[in-house]
């Protein structure tokens, strides 16, 4: 858990959040868009960071395999609740737990925040809780795709609360094994849907996977919709509304 240079993400313009309050926090690696009703304290949000940051680094000292296995591993029965919960999903997903850290925090904040807010948008990464009165609309960057930029999704707010993320094989820095261009899990918990964003975008290595990925992503209990960019080819499934974007 380095401290990373902060790079610019352009595609946080491609989220609707209008009328909202939004905070930019970075805390290492953690890099987090905070919009919400309500004009949030920045000095909160980054202790609380910082503190669930230091729950997980503190663990990974006790237990290497925590922050570099690939493949799901137990944690001790005194883990904080956000290394339990990654290491569930990783588990539900079969791949490492770090693969959920992104997402994990993201839920964590939102349950601090849960009394003091009706809306709430936090973006890590690329990864998303949303809790929401209204529709809101979200872009799909998917790198060289034709099709990026090109689409929304809209996201129900009676649905809500509920994770939004996004893994690729072309794009980004974190570690992939696929090719997609852009894979997206909506599900009930941000920790698990960055979960099994990884692990779906990990199946396809050629287009003819694609079917295998979303098979494999809607068997998870808590996965509600998928969608998959290979190049110029769009897959979905589950309860997801598709449309142009304007």
């Amino acid at each position: 858990m380095k401290t990373n240079k902060y790079q610019p993400r352009f595609y946080r313009n491609w989220l609707d959040k209008k009328e909202l309050f939004t905070k930019h926090i970075v805390v290492g690696e953690s890099d987090i868009l905070i919009s919400s009703d309500v004009d949030l304290d920045e000095d909160f949000l980054r202790a609380r960071i910082s503190d669930y940051r230091k729950n997980i680094a503190k663990y990974i000292l006790c237990d290497r395999n925590f922050s570099t296995s690939l493949t799901p591993i137990r944690v001790s029965k005194g883990a904080p609740l956000i290394v339990k919960d990654m290491a569930e999903a990783a588990k539900k997903s079969g791949v490492g737990p770090m693969a959920a850290v992104a997402g994990a925090i993201a839920d964590y904040l939102a349950k601090d925040l849960k009394n003091m807010t009706k809306e709430l948008i936090i973006e890590n990464g690329g990864d998303i809780f949303l809790k929401t009165k209204t529709k809101r609309r979200i872009g799909i960057y998917a790198g060289d795709s034709k099709l990026s930029g090109k689409i929304v999704i809209e996201i129900d707010g009676k649905k809500t609360p509920l994770g939004v993320c996004t893994s690729s094989g072309t794009v980004g820095h974190s570690l992939n094994f696929g090719i997609t261009d852009a894979t997206v899990i909506v599900a009930k918990t941000s920790t698990l849907a960055d979960a099994v964003a990884t692990a779906t975008s990990n199946i396809v290595k050629k287009s003819e996977d694609i079917k295998k990925a979303i098979n494999f992503a809607k068997s998870i209990q808590g996965v509600t919709a998928i969608l998959i960019i290979v190049k110029d080819l769009l897959s979905a499934w589950g309860d997801i509304k598709i449309e142009k974007a304007k």
